[in-house]
């Protein structure tokens, strides 16, 4: 069985990610008749731009042939190679502008759809292009199909096209073969260039369709399963499970960290178990005390437990231990509406301190 999901559980749109991966990887959209009016359009110019001046010129360089055959040596085979060339050279001279003009409108079909782009891994041989099943719904398949359709109704346009344009051409060919050959030659360039507008017309609808359905068609195979888009999420966003042992983590590691900064500690406000906020204010630091560790239930209870240890006080007020629990943040300064109630706690630590050197002093 193909682990490729079904293409009806194919439900939801393409998400930017994957149109983006896509794109990087060189699988892009691309009408194949887009060149292809290209093509006619640079036949076109050259019809009525290029190519009577360079006949012209070409008919001068052939004339002398005819006018003039004894200036043509060709006694040898080394004559008729240097003849050959000079006439091989004068009507590559009159190609070069239509090849020209046909590789310039290839580049910028092509260029028009997608923006080149320089993919290794789409010219690396792989065994799958070589599959007979994937080239069986390669040909039979819907793009096949559309192909196929495509190709028919070229044909069949391309012979309407060519029948109404030449309705009524033999009463201009004949009135043309009784005149000068430059006035017949002119003829048959005019219902040349009639008939290529009219191919390039056609060419041009069933181009704007094509490159319609190619987009269309793109972004159908594109279409992912509700499995593919909350596998993408996951990815993209990680797993939710990976992330909560993270901040798990990260709330364990902040943890141990400020348990390990309360023996530094000046004060403790404690709501007797509940909360606890640890203090520390030393004149020469800060200008106001720092909150350094604060913590509720088995954490207050953990930061009263080294401040007692480490001989630091603890000043027991429920009131504003449930306020500064709430407004305060670790290793930031407390915010002024507390200074004052602060402040009365950090004058009664001084002033305990020296009660006891008073007394030895006295």
């Amino acid at each position: 069985m193909s682990d490729e999901p079904d293409k009806d559980s194919k439900t939801e749109d393409a998400s930017e990610k994957k149109i983006r991966d896509t794109i990087e990887k060189g699988q892009l959209p691309f009408a194949k008749e887009l060149p292809v009016v290209g093509s006619f359009l640079a036949i076109l110019v050259f019809m009525i731009f290029i190519a009577k001046p360079a006949t012209i010129e070409l008919g001068g360089f052939l004339s002398m042939f005819v006018e003039r055959p004894e200036t043509w040596s060709l006694s040898t085979e080394h004559d008729a190679m240097l003849l050959y060339r000079q006439v091989f050279l004068e009507i590559a001279k009159v190609l070069a502008g239509l090849m020209a003009l046909l590789v310039a409108a290839g580049i910028t079909a092509s260029v028009a759809q997608n923006v080149p782009r320089m993919v290794l891994t789409r010219v690396q041989p792989k065994l799958s292009n070589i599959s007979l099943k994937k080239g069986w719904g390669r040909l039979f398949g819907q793009k096949g199909l559309v192909e196929f359709a495509k190709s028919l109704g070229k044909l069949v346009f391309a012979g309407v096209v060519l029948t109404l344009v030449m309705r009524g051409s033999e009463t201009r060919l004949l009135a043309g073969m009784i005149t000068q050959p430059e006035a017949f030659g002119a003829v048959i360039r005019e219902m040349a260039i009639e008939i290529v507008i009219s191919i390039t017309i056609i060419m041009v609808v069933i181009a704007l369709v094509d490159l319609l359905w190619t987009r269309f068609h793109w972004l159908q195979d594109l279409r992912m399963t509700k499995q593919e888009v909350k596998d993408e999420h996951k990815q993209s966003e990680g797993d939710p499970i990976m992330r909560a042992r993270l901040r798990s983590l990260q709330r364990d590691r902040a943890r141990r960290r400020m348990i390990s900064d309360v023996p530094r500690a000046t004060l403790v406000i404690a709501n007797p178990t509940h909360y606890s906020i640890a203090l520390r204010y030393v004149r020469e630091e800060t200008a106001a005390p720092v909150v350094i560790a604060k913590g509720q239930d088995l954490v207050a209870l953990k930061i009263r437990e080294i401040a007692e240890q480490n001989d630091i006080p603890v000043f027991e007020d429920v009131t504003l231990a449930r306020s500064m629990y709430d407004q305060v943040s670790v290793d930031s300064v407390i915010p002024p509406q507390f200074y004052q109630a602060v402040a009365e706690l950090v004058r009664v630590l001084y002033a305990n301190k020296a009660a006891p050197a008073a007394k030895v002093t006295s």
